[in-house]
């Protein structure tokens, strides 16, 4: 499986488990969309450090080439899910220790 697919599969998984499993529906808040913002915006800078350094370096076979702020777009869609799943978790147990 290439980067590509798993990072697209992730980003699909965080969805489903944020608006239809757990249910803490972050995706319909506003709140989320300005945390992810200012998150992507580090993200972003990040990236472009460690991949215009040759720091961190991706295979060519295992991405599709398109490229944000030096790094594969595939990054986004990893980072999206990562910060999804993680606040839609956290939601979740906090949820779970209210009641």
């Amino acid at each position: 499986m290439t980067y590509t697919q798993l990072a697209i599969s992730a980003a699909v998984l965080a969805i489903v488990f944020d608006l239809y499993i757990f249910e803490t529906k972050l995706l319909k808040r506003k709140v989320f969309w300005v945390s992810y913002l200012i998150i992507v915006s580090f993200q972003l800078l990040t990236n472009w450090w460690l991949t215009s350094r040759n720091i961190v370096m991706y295979s060519p076979d295992a991405i599709i080439g398109l490229r944000v702020a030096s790094a594969p777009v595939e990054d986004l869609f990893f980072g999206f899910a990562l910060v999804l799943s993680v606040l839609s978790n956290w939601i979740r147990l906090g949820a779970l220790d209210k009641r």
